[in-house]
Protein backbone atom coordinates (compact mmCIF):
# COMPACT_ATOMS: atom_id res chain seq x y z
CA UNK A 1 0.00 0.00 0.00
CA UNK A 2 2.55 2.43 1.09
CA UNK A 3 4.40 1.60 -2.33
CA UNK A 4 1.36 3.23 -4.30
CA UNK A 5 1.33 6.63 -2.36
CA UNK A 6 1.44 9.26 -4.33
CA UNK A 7 0.78 11.96 -2.04
CA UNK A 8 4.39 13.63 -1.05
CA UNK A 9 3.36 15.50 2.51
CA UNK A 10 2.22 11.78 3.26
CA UNK A 11 5.64 9.79 2.15
CA UNK A 12 7.50 12.82 3.73
CA UNK A 13 5.92 12.36 7.23
CA UNK A 14 6.65 8.31 6.58
CA UNK A 15 9.79 8.52 6.06
CA UNK A 16 11.11 11.16 9.03
CA UNK A 17 9.14 8.50 10.89
CA UNK A 18 11.11 5.77 9.22
CA UNK A 19 14.52 7.78 10.13
CA UNK A 20 13.47 8.87 13.25
CA UNK A 21 13.37 5.08 14.19
CA UNK A 22 16.30 3.87 13.01
CA UNK A 23 18.51 6.68 14.67
CA UNK A 24 16.37 6.19 17.97
CA UNK A 25 15.45 10.06 17.90
CA UNK A 26 12.47 10.98 19.45
CA UNK A 27 9.56 12.53 18.14
CA UNK A 28 8.87 14.70 20.86
CA UNK A 29 11.89 16.88 19.79
CA UNK A 30 10.87 17.08 16.82
CA UNK A 31 7.97 19.25 17.92
CA UNK A 32 7.36 23.04 18.21
CA UNK A 33 7.12 24.54 21.93
CA UNK A 34 3.42 25.12 20.62
CA UNK A 35 2.97 21.85 19.78
CA UNK A 36 4.07 20.58 23.50
CA UNK A 37 2.04 22.99 25.34
CA UNK A 38 -0.67 22.05 23.54
CA UNK A 39 -0.48 18.67 24.61
CA UNK A 40 0.88 19.57 28.05
CA UNK A 41 -2.79 21.14 28.14
CA UNK A 42 -4.10 18.24 26.84
CA UNK A 43 -2.89 15.76 29.15
CA UNK A 44 -3.69 18.47 32.39
CA UNK A 45 -7.37 18.77 30.77
CA UNK A 46 -7.35 14.55 30.90
CA UNK A 47 -6.14 14.77 34.48
CA UNK A 48 -8.60 17.01 35.91
CA UNK A 49 -11.60 15.40 34.10
CA UNK A 50 -12.29 17.77 31.41
CA UNK A 51 -12.78 15.17 28.77
CA UNK A 52 -16.28 13.55 27.02
CA UNK A 53 -16.18 10.49 25.34
CA UNK A 54 -16.15 9.51 21.69
CA UNK A 55 -19.52 8.37 21.97
CA UNK A 56 -20.98 11.39 23.81
CA UNK A 57 -19.81 13.75 20.84
CA UNK A 58 -20.85 11.58 18.50
CA UNK A 59 -24.00 12.14 19.99
CA UNK A 60 -23.83 15.78 20.26
CA UNK A 61 -22.80 16.22 16.40
CA UNK A 62 -25.30 13.54 15.25
CA UNK A 63 -23.13 11.08 13.85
Amino acid sequence: MVVNLEDGETLDYLNEQRDSNETQNDWWHGLTDEQKSGIARGLKDVDEGRVHSHQDIKIQYGL
